[in-house]
């Protein structure tokens, strides 16, 4: 068959996602925290959004905003207070100084008597906008590569050395063990491992006592060598951590060679060190959780849902200025610009008003097929998923998962991540409701809590309990691997746990 050029027409619908749409679906999955750096960055690079100010929607309306503006131009400005009080929130509209716009202004005309904020007196109380942030207030703690390189410049007398150490204190975790291995440092700088050893035997004479550790038993000896308490019998002891770890005490009195008196006042000496030497300084800050949503019972038994709105950003479109802008732009590229400035500012706020209402949707539903947890707790938390919840709200399933990652509800029973409430069912015994994966988890915890030491359960006798009083039907292997994600130990381990604990009260 002879093949020839032809031309053909088809007709077909696809889903194209433009980059509008990809922004409003990312937005739906953004914290509180990532969605205002977003908002203030959107505000920065476009002149048509502003940032909603005052309470309620007409605090700040466009037409609020046009005949304020149409008194304040037809207003005579006469007094020089009038003046200078008007030079003043125009500096503070720029961030700028006064001096800075009006460098020619008379220094008495500057000192006119204008209220600096509107938020606080002389006893320090406030009356209306927002407290100092407290935060900026507290001392800052030193870092701990700072604190350690001035430590360095004394100690180390080459550039050599003091190279290596500055690479061995960036190898430091939180914790302060050195998280890379010496044979590693000397290849990546071209060094004698003799030398880097060298280097690092002075660096562990830093303080705090038991910096530079490579493992527990090391930073434990550092600080026992400074008490001079580091004796052989000590030495043993650390060696053999890992039995005490697995509280198999007649090995271990095995292994260090002493009497039970003279091991435990060797561990209530442990006790009184520092594993974790370099959590004392500055690290990675941490984030408070901040709720997006409030659970709240109403007066006639209902759940009342309502948004987080001190964290939500509220921003305008102002119309007036892109109609000045509008007349006074000729070129074409300048209308270009601000046609993509009108059309992104009103994107932004119609997503923003889209997002809040489908984590409300999306929260309210949670809280409708959870309402047993919400009243008698997490023994009544039903298994969910996330298809559950978006055929119940008639959404993708994906827009649920968008919806419920990063964000945090309060409830009366605490502030849970959205992601708590959806768990996976596990199957009942005698055919009745099935019960939540999270549910099964603490009803383990429970039993395995109120044990007595001298009838510690096994997996499988858990599960048998689980089968008969809950109606739970799991299997051994499942309780196991619930427990090992709870960091509960095994059930020998415990039996050892408990009856040293017996024995030592």
């Amino acid at each position: 068959m002879a093949l020839s050029a032809r031309l053909e027409f088809r007709q077909s619908q696809s889903l194209t996602l433009t980059p509008q749409l990809m922004q409003s679906i990312r937005l739906l999955q953004l914290g509180h925290l990532e969605l205002n750096a977003f908002v203030e960055a959107e505000l920065l690079r476009n002149p048509l959004l502003e940032r909603e100010e005052g309470d309620g929607e007409g605090a700040a309306s466009d037409e609020g905003n046009e005949q304020r503006e149409m008194r304040d131009e037809a207003k005579p400005l006469q007094s020089a207070e009038t003046l200078q009080y008007s030079a003043a929130e125009l500096a503070s509209d720029f961030d700028t100084p006064v001096d800075n716009l009006f460098p020619d202004q008379s220094r008495q005309e500057q000192d006119v008597e204008t209220p600096t904020y509107s938020g606080g007196d002389r006893n320090g109380s406030f009356d209306a906008g927002e407290a100092p942030d407290l935060d900026q207030y507290v001392a800052a703690r030193p870092r701990l590569s700072d604190h350690l390189e001035a430590q360095a410049q004394f100690l180390l007398r080459t550039p050599a050395d003091r190279l290596i150490a500055r690479y061995l204190i960036d190898g430091l975790n939180q914790a302060g063990y050195l998280a890379i291995s010496l044979e590693t440092v000397a290849e990546t700088l071209g060094a004698e491992l003799a030398d880097v050893e060298a280097v690092l035997g002075v660096l562990q004479t830093c303080e705090p006592t038991g910096i530079f550790a490579r493992d527990v038993a090391e930073c434990l000896a550092l600080q026992l060598r400074e008490r001079d308490r580091l004796d052989p019998i000590m030495q043993r002891l650390l060696a053999n951590l890992d039995l005490l770890a697995s509280h198999d005490m007649p090995a271990l009195l095995r292994a260090v060679g002493c009497d039970r008196e003279d091991l435990a006042d060797m561990l209530a000496e442990l006790r009184q060190l520092d594993p974790k030497p370099g959590l004392a300084f500055d690290t990675e800050p941490v984030e408070a959780v901040v709720p997006d949503v409030f659970v709240r019972s109403g007066p006639d038994g209902a759940w009342l849902i309502d948004l987080n709105s001190d964290i939500l950003p509220r921003v305008l479109v102002n119309r007036r200025y892109h109609a000045r802008v509008s007349r006074q732009t000729r070129d074409a590229s300048g209308k270009g610009f601000l046609a993509d400035c009108l059309a992104s500012a009103n994107w932004l706020t119609k997503s923003l008003d889209q997002r809040a209402q489908t984590i409300m949707r999306v929260a309210a539903e949670i809280v409708r097929q959870q309402d047993g947890f919400l009243v008698h707790g997490v023994a009544h938390l039903r298994p969910m998923t996330l298809r559950m919840v978006a055929e119940a709200i008639e959404m993708h399933e994906s827009t649920v998962s968008r919806v419920t990652a990063n964000k945090y509800m309060a409830t009366p029973r605490g502030i849970f991540d959205l992601k708590y409430f959806f768990t996976t069912a596990i199957a009942s015994a005698d055919g009745s409701a099935e019960h939540s994966a999270e549910a099964v988890r603490h009803r383990i915890r429970q039993l395995i809590d109120a044990e007595p030491a001298s009838a510690v359960l096994s997996d499988d006798t858990i599960a048998e309990i689980l089968r008969k009083e809950q109606g739970m039907d799991v299997a051994r292997r499942t309780v196991a691997k619930y427990r090992e994600a709870m960091n509960i130990p095994s059930s020998v381990i415990r039996r050892r746990q408990k009856k040293e604990l017996a024995r030592a009260g």
